[in-house]
């Protein structure tokens, strides 16, 4: 087995890395990667992205958001989060087999405390019945890879606030996340592997994964990237994980109704969106404009549903000849929340 530890905090570069990693470098035993990245959320590739986000608080936060190529749900990440991922050969045994596959970790982390470590459900590992980490695989050009996140020390309470969408918001056919009851695996482990960093507990782990108590006795089995490897992978994060086509306009159609009641009248803004695209638009309400909201209408239909594409139409016009009384601030909001 060989290992590599990712050096970018940002997802987006790890899952880039990842997929060339998979797709361009031929190993003849499994490779095991550890990456760890500022707070994130990551979509499964069948999934709404913004049905699975609130928006709102992850723009406040800066939150990165990305789409991965495998399936499965959305999940969080923070810098007390580490992501694992084995790329193996793919055959009709390792495909769907995430007890296989996570069988390393979970071995190394009851060896490190956390003896109620287990593989639960389809793809779940957890400790106590509580979730600690989600599972997903992608395969290609019989290569695959099976990642997954492991919550050492990740802030939940920003967890349950990231992932939290109005369920009468967004109407999609997308793949929902399902809400699991989670937990930091780091309570569950020996004292002494508590008090470690995020950065100290990865390196324990790969450690624990190779029968050893010294990185350096390991060296030669770590992997480094060539020129010529982080070129490629720049290639890969520009056409998607940096990509708003990528991660945003892959999403399936999907709805959205937005409304709110003001002192001069209920406005109630209905979009449907097609390839990240705004393919109709209808505004409702009891409201009062010398000029007809059809025109804000046809200048919206046709662009990309992103808030500052809709922001930048909408400062073309004279908003209160529109929605009267309602000040631009308010109608920015209303048509972009």
């Amino acid at each position: 087995m060989y290992f590599y530890r990712m050096r970018s905090t940002d997802i987006r570069d790890n899952l880039a890395t990842e997929q060339y990693l998979m797709n361009n470098v031929e190993f003849d035993v499994p490779l095991v990667l550890f990456y760890i990245q500022k707070p994130c959320i990551i979509v499964g590739r069948h999934q709404n992205t913004l049905e699975e986000i609130n928006s709102d608080y992850v723009k406040k936060h800066n939150i990165t958001i990305t789409r991965r190529f495998s399936g499965g749900g959305a999940v969080y990440d923070d810098l007390g989060n580490i992501s694992f991922s084995f790329v193996v050969n793919s055959d009709s045994d390792n495909f769907g087999n995430f007890k296989k596959l996570t069988k390393p970790i979970i071995d190394a982390l009851k060896d490190m405390g956390a003896t109620t470590a287990e593989v639960s459900g389809r793809n779940d590992l957890m400790v106590d019945g509580k979730k600690f980490s989600g599972n997903a695989m992608y395969t290609k050009n019989g290569k695959m890879f099976s990642h997954g996140t492991l919550a050492y020390d990740v802030d939940l309470t920003v967890l349950s606030k990231a992932l939290n969408v109005p369920k009468d918001k967004i109407e999609s056919k997308g793949i929902k996340s399902v809400k699991s009851r989670v937990t930091n695996v780091k309570p569950y482990l020996k004292p002494e592997y508590q008090k470690l960093t995020t950065e100290e507990f990865r390196d324990r782990l790969i450690m624990e994964l190779f029968h050893t108590d010294n990185l350096n006795s390991i060296a030669n089995k770590e992997y480094k990237l060539t020129e010529a490897d982080k070129t490629a992978i720049q290639k890969l994060n520009d056409d998607y994980y940096y990509n708003w086509d990528w991660v945003y306009g892959k999403s399936p159609d999907f709805t959205v109704k937005n409304r709110k009641h003001f002192n001069m009248g209920t406005i109630d803004v209905r979009y449907e969106v097609s390839e990240g695209k705004i393919k109709s638009l209808e505004i409702y309400g009891d409201y009062f404009g010398k000029k007809d909201s059809n025109d804000i209408k046809q200048k919206l239909i046709g662009i990309d549903y992103d808030s500052e594409q809709i922001t930048k139409v909408l400062k073309t016009f004279d908003l209160d000849n529109y929605f009267s009384g309602v000040s631009e601030n308010e109608l920015f909001t209303l048509f972009t929340k």
